[in-house]
């Protein structure tokens, strides 16, 4: 290929992986709330949250 070429990665190879997972209606809404007034994806929003959450979970006994 010539250097003019366009070069991309195959897709998954961005550190991202698709899931599957189950929400109840309510918190899918409020999602959809937030994510409109606040111009954030859907999956923006959701990776925002779970990034907070796993960096400020505390485990107690």
């Amino acid at each position: 290929m010539n250097n003019n070429s366009l070069k991309i990665k195959k897709r998954g190879e961005d550190g991202n992986k698709i899931i599957s997972v189950r929400i109840k209606e309510d918190i899918l809404n409020e999602l959809d709330r937030i994510s409109k007034e606040s111009n954030y994806s859907r999956n923006e929003l959701i990776n925002l949250i779970l990034r907070y959450g796993v960096e400020n979970l505390e485990i107690i006994q």
